[in-house]
């Protein structure tokens, strides 16, 4: 009897081990920003919300699925755009998982995947863009390979959220000829700048001599005033002009007296 309880007791503690051993593999936890893709024998079962919950140990097995947002770097990559300038581009995709089965299921690596795409997309689309068009439509450029990426990502399971072009680079060539082209561009609006100042200042004049030439004495009023002005400087000197007729007038006065 002694023997018996002694071989039993020797299987009771290994099978009390195996059993808690499968009862902890058995539990599961997820965290609020987490699914669980369950699969029995190797086929798909379900999916598990947040939480506590148990899988049969060895005919079940769990993936855990991140549902939160992911950030993917595009490394910069040379790209010929559509009228033959290369530029080194890069950019930044967001995306998350929507439908935890299929990014499990249907492909393999999907963060990996999504990187992939989104440098295909870049390239094609800066590829039929010209230079003009990358440089100042960004927004839109990001938007078009968004459109591309999301269309074929959607039957992943993936959204994307949205992409960012973080650098366009140009070689140092052609930032030359844009910063001679900038400057050239600056000079033209100066000049233009400047000759509407002289048209406005001549429109301006000519009203101001519409308006002195309508009363008879308002020109010598404003020749006085200038004169006054002038004389404030001890060191200046003044200068006055005689109409031709005054002077003829004051020819023929003094001759007329000499007679």
């Amino acid at each position: 009897m002694r023997e018996f309880l002694a071989a039993s007791s020797c299987l009771v503690v290994p099978a009390l081990v195996v059993g808690l051993v499968l009862l902890t593999s058995s539990i599961k936890l997820l965290y609020e920003y987490e699914r669980g893709v369950v699969f029995t024998l190797g086929k798909y079962s379900n999916t598990r919300e947040p939480g506590l919950t148990f899988i049969i140990p060895i005919i079940q097995s769990m993936r855990k699925v991140d549902m939160r947002i992911k950030t993917a770097d595009i490394p910069r990559q040379e790209v010929m755009t559509k009228d033959n300038i290369p530029m080194l581009v890069n950019a930044v995709v967001y995306f998350k998982v929507v439908n935890p089965a299929d990014a499990i299921i249907k492909i393999e690596d999907y963060a990996f995947a999504v990187r992939q795409y989104t440098q295909a997309a870049l390239r094609d689309v800066i590829g039929n863009s010209e230079m003009d068009f990358v440089l100042t439509e960004r927004e839109q450029i990001a938007e078009s390979i968004k459109k591309i990426v999301d269309a074929e990502t959607s039957g992943w399971g993936i959204d994307v959220e949205s992409i960012k072009i973080q650098e366009v680079e140009l070689p140092a060539e052609m930032k030359r000829a844009m910063a001679k082209q900038a400057e050239a561009e600056r000079e033209r609006r100066a000049v233009i700048i400047a000759s509407q100042g002289e048209l406005s200042a001549s429109e301006n004049l000519r009203k101001a001599a519409e308006n002195l030439a309508k009363s008879k004495g308002a020109l010598h009023l404003r020749t006085l005033q200038t004169i006054r002005d002038i004389a404030a400087d001890p060191s200046e000197k003044i200068v006055l002009f005689v109409p031709s007729d005054l002077g003829r007038a004051l020819g023929s006065l003094v001759e007329g007296q000499t007679e």
